[in-house]
């Protein structure tokens, strides 16, 4: 079901209703950003922040309970929330915020135990299209303009996909002519679908790995186009063009394994909590198909979910008991930890600088820092207002000279261009 909220009809609505989503420069289409690795190409932004944090563009409410974070392309911004016993996706105003339209997507609710509500994932932008993913694995490909509903696919129904104990948390990965999902399963940990259609390309049926709450990644490696998988027992690359699995490295997570991998010449880098630390792997053709050798495996970042980024040579993320780190990406040799400004939290990087966000449920802390090898240098914090007393797990996202922040029911759009 598709609303068109209510909200004063103006000219410059009814074109922001009807023109078409292109990602662009200044935008944020999917997962971790244009590239899908935490980092955006802007610059032109503050390098410190005012006392009380950056202003404030707008407030808006009613986007529901859930954990999703933003996209934002073109006119629009889009997220997902539950209301009541449905969860919908929902498009707003970039200008000021306002409602422009919501479509139920499935199953309201908070799967496994801590009573966490509302879907895990965001939308992905493509084109004209919407993709978006609930909790409990109802699917959908929505037009970006109105919400109308171009196909539907059910996890559980139509690919044979177990509920993780946290809900489905895996992105959506839009690639050429496909979308890619992290569905699970005897058939295939990875399904790839016409995105036009919905019509299934292919299942990864020779990496049939158990899913956990990491995102695909794509990369080319030796001229070999491939998605990047970080599951509970392994890393994997699948084969962009048929979904054959090209090599797998063996690699034991514990309870929940989350952040996305960071995939740069070669290398793929993987970090999980609850003390496994973070994995080096050199990514390499040979004999026909490709090796995976262990470059380092340590425990200088040990990350939950909050995600790492890497900046140059280095990584940046917050590390279980040690706080926020620098670590050198080659070496995994640690540079610099920082364990009493700022708690544990998510991050994105832009324009020289980190922007971090404590999770913690009293305050939820955002504060900026250099990204440098030389220190923990912060520049500017502040803490956001309305806040609803749980935990702050939406990453941060900078589009258009825009800090978006997703608390709950409230979404909070700060102006971090330099003036």
């Amino acid at each position: 079901m598709t609303k068109s909220l209510a909200f004063p009809t103006t000219f410059l609505l009814i074109l922001i209703a009807f023109s078409p989503a292109r990602a662009a420069s200044g935008d944020w289409a999917q997962w971790r950003g244009p590239n899908r690795d935490g980092t955006s190409a802007e610059t032109g932004l503050l390098k410190a922040w005012p006392t009380g944090g950056p202003p404030l563009v707008w407030k808006a409410t009613g986007v529901g309970a859930g954990l999703s974070t933003v996209a934002v392309v073109g006119p629009r911004v889009f997220t997902m929330g539950d209301k009541e016993e449905r969860n919908y996706v929902i498009a707003l105003n970039r200008a000021d915020g306002k409602p422009l339209w919501e479509t139920e997507l499935g199953k309201a609710g908070a799967p496994g135990w801590g009573g966490f509500r509302g879907p895990r994932c965001m939308p992905v932008v493509d084109g004209e299209s919407l993709f978006a993913v609930g909790q409990y694995g109802q699917m959908a490909c929505l037009d970006v303009a109105t919400g109308k509903v171009k196909w539907r696919k059910d996890y559980e129904q139509d690919f044979g996909a177990p509920l993780p104990e946290w809900g489905f948390a895996g992105m959506p990965l839009v690639d050429g002519d496909r979308v890619v999902l992290t569905v699970g399963g005897e058939q295939g940990n990875l399904v790839a679908l016409n995105k036009a259609t919905g019509a299934v390309l292919w299942r990864s049926k020779d990496f049939t790995d158990s899913i956990h709450y990491s995102s695909p990644l794509v990369v080319e490696v030796g001229g070999v186009r491939q998605y990047v998988q970080l599951t509970e027992t392994s890393v994997a690359g699948i084969a962009a063009a048929d979904g054959k699995l090209l090599w797998r490295a063996p690699r034991k997570g514990k309870v929940a394994v989350v952040p996305t991998p960071i995939c740069y010449d070669g290398r793929v880098y993987v970090t999980s909590g609850y003390d496994v630390g973070c994995n080096l792997f050199r990514i390499t053709p040979a004999g026909g198909g490709f090796s995976a050798e262990q470059v380092y495996a340590n425990d200088v970042i040990v990350n939950h979910h909050g995600g790492v980024v890497k900046v140059g040579d280095h990584v940046y993320g917050h590390s279980d008991k040690l706080g926020w780190t620098c670590q050198e990406f080659l070496t995994g040799k640690a540079v610099w930890q920082e364990n009493g400004k700022i708690g544990k939290g998510c991050l994105a990087y832009a324009d020289g600088h980190l922007y971090l966000r404590a999770e913690d449920k009293a305050k939820g802390t955002v504060a900026l820092i250099e990204a440098t090898p030389t220190g923990y240098r912060e520049t500017g914090r502040f803490e956001p207002p309305d806040h609803s007393g749980k935990e702050n797990w939406p990453y941060p996202v900078i589009a258009g000279g825009q800090l978006y922040l997703r608390d709950q029911d409230v979404l909070l759009c700060y102006d971090v261009k330099a003036k």
